[in-house]
Formats: structure tokens, C-alpha cells, sequence
């Protein structure tokens, strides 16, 4: 059976050679003397071997502990300096941070105020996944990442940044040519545009005091990136639903416009999310502050 080294004796090993006693050895790590005693013991138990000679006022090292103390000096250094690193990490922002974001987002949003962040952490870097997908954070390995949902996953740690609410949108064109609806069953499943990636299947809820509606899109593009539906949308020849962040600049433009206003949509929010709030390395903690600052009060909000 395969047994895992005994780091804790050939790191006391180290220490009781460098402090010549076991004693002195003891004093410096704040640990008792028979602690490292039984340690040392423990160690030379299983290499099979003594590693020091002892006497009641020298203690000193066989050969065959001189032949060991480089490489177990060598663990106990790495081992230092591996935890030096690791503290350091997690009190000064530093190293790279893998940050998964929906593309559309990312790309209008997130993109351009990463300068801002970069300038002031120099000692973080960004590895950027863009993806509409949900990513599974912790077995893909990410730091961190951003949601658009109507609630986080409750596997993770999240904070709200804002709310994201969406629209159903059609082109003046398309208005002027079929009318605009004043009921979700208005609606042409046909002209309605899908998107794959959309939370509980491609359905379109709307909702009215007790009533709801529920349209299927069926048109004849269905898109794993909102932004591809734009094109079509503004050619005049379908309705899609979109969020807000993207929805905005064309709203306020008029080259789209929102119907059925007065039924519920359903809301959302932006969220930033992480494996875990214990032991949260700096660098994620200030990449939150930052997003919570930058995206709190966005100006794609629409009234």
C-alpha cells in the first residue's frame, strides 16, 4: 500500500539540524519538545535508519542523516516559500484571474472598462472566457465569473450587481406592417425569433395580475448569441426578445421598439458569482468591488 510521505518529520528533521536541538527547534516553531521528538522518531522509523546521535549535551548527525538533510532542507524551504506566496496572494491583489462572461455582455460592457481595472491592479491579469453558455465555474476551474439570470446558482457565492430586465422588440417596419400587438396572443410564433441558451427552454412568459401567456417561438432563426438576431430585427422582419444592455442604444434611437409593456416580462439581474466567499484570494475581491462600482447603476438602464 502506497503511503503518502511524512512531511511533518523530514520538515522537523530540517528544523532540529539548522537549530542543532531539538529544544531550540521547538522554541522557534512554538511547538513542544516531545512533538518534535516523536516526529523525528516517527521518520526514522520508517527510512529504517537513525538520523541524529544523541547524548545528553550534543546532538548530532549520523551519516546517514547528513546523506538526507539536503533534500529534506530543500522540502522544508519549498514548503515555506510556497506558503509566503500563497499569504501574500491573498492580501495583495496579484496573479491571473479566470473570468467567464456571457459574450454580448462581455464584449459591449465588460470589455471596455477593463483597462480602467488593469492600470489599477498591475500585478492582475485577466484570462477572459467568453461564452453565452453556463459555465460550471468550479469544474472548468474559473475564479469568478458573471450571470444574467433571474436567480444565481445557489451552488455558488454571488452578489447583485443590478437588475437586467427584458424586452420584446420589433422594428418600426415591422409594426407599421402587421400591426402592434396589444396581447401576448397577438404574437406570431412564426415571426418570433429564439435563442438557444435561454434559461428553463425557448419560451416567452408574460404575465398580467393572474393571468399568464406563454409563447414558442418558431421563427426561422434560432441564435446562440442575441447579437446575431439584430440584423433581422432591424431588417423589419421578425420580434425577438433581448436584454436590456443590448436592447437600450436601439430603443433610444428608435430603430427598435419595445411592445407589450404593460404585461410582465420577468426581470432578472447581473450578477457576480464565485466558487466560494471563504478564502477568496485578494485579486477576486477587488475584481468585485470594481464590477459593483463600474456596474451598479449602468448607463444602459432603460426607464
Amino acid at each position: 500500500m502506497t503511503h503518502l510521505p511524512d512531511f511533518e518529520g523530514w520538515a522537523l528533521f530540517a528544523k532540529v539540524a539548522e537549530a542543532r536541538s531539538y529544544a531550540a527547534a521547538a522554541r522557534e516553531l512554538g511547538i513542544s519538545v516531545p512533538t518534535v521528538s516523536r516526529a523525528v522518531a516517527r521518520l526514522e522509523a520508517r527510512l529504517g535508519g537513525r538520523l541524529f546521535n544523541r547524548s545528553s549535551r550534543q546532538l548530532a548527525l549520523t551519516v546517514f542523516g547528513e546523506a538526507l538533510l539536503e533534500r529534506a532542507t530543500r522540502l522544508y524551504r519549498d514548503a515555506e516559500d510556497a506558503e509566503a506566496e500563497a499569504r501574500e496572494q491573498s492580501t495583495s491583489p496579484r496573479g491571473n484571474i479566470r473570468l467567464a462572461v456571457p459574450m454580448s455582455f462581455g464584449v459591449r460592457w465588460l470589455a471596455p472598462i477593463l483597462p480602467e481595472f488593469l492600470a489599477r491592479y498591475p500585478e492582475v491579469s485577466i484570462d477572459l472566457h467568453l461564452s453565452d453558455a453556463v459555465v460550471d465555474l468550479v469544474g472548468e476551474g474559473f475564479d469568478a465569473g458573471l450571470r444574467i439570470a433571474a436567480l444565481p446558482d445557489s451552488s455558488l457565492a454571488a452578489r447583485r450587481l443590478c437588475a437586467v430586465a427584458r424586452f420584446t422588440v420589433a422594428a418600426p417596419d415591422y409594426l407599421a406592417r402587421h400591426g402592434r400587438p396589444a396581447h401576448p396572443r397577438d404574437l406570431d410564433p412564426r415571426h418570433c425569433l429564439g435563442y438557444a441558451y435561454r434559461a428553463n427552454s425557448d419560451m416567452w412568459r408574460f404575465r398580467q395580475g393572474d393571468e399568464e401567456e406563454v409563447v414558442r417561438p418558431a421563427g426561422r432563426l434560432r441564435v446562440t448569441n442575441s447579437e446575431a438576431l439584430l440584423p433581422l430585427l432591424l431588417s423589419g422582419a421578425a420580434i425577438a426578445e433581448l436584454p436590456e444592455f443590448m436592447a437600450g442604444e436601439y430603443l433610444q434611437d428608435g430603430r427598435l421598439e419595445a411592445i407589450l409593456r404593460d404585461w410582465d416580462q420577468g426581470s432578472g439581474g447581473l450578477y457576480f458569482v464565485t466558487p466560494t466567499l471563504r478564502s477568496r484570494p485578494a485579486k477576486v475581491d477587488v475584481l468585485g468591488a470594481f464590477l459593483f462600482e463600474k456596474l451598479s447603476s449602468p448607463s444602459w438602464r432603460w426607464p
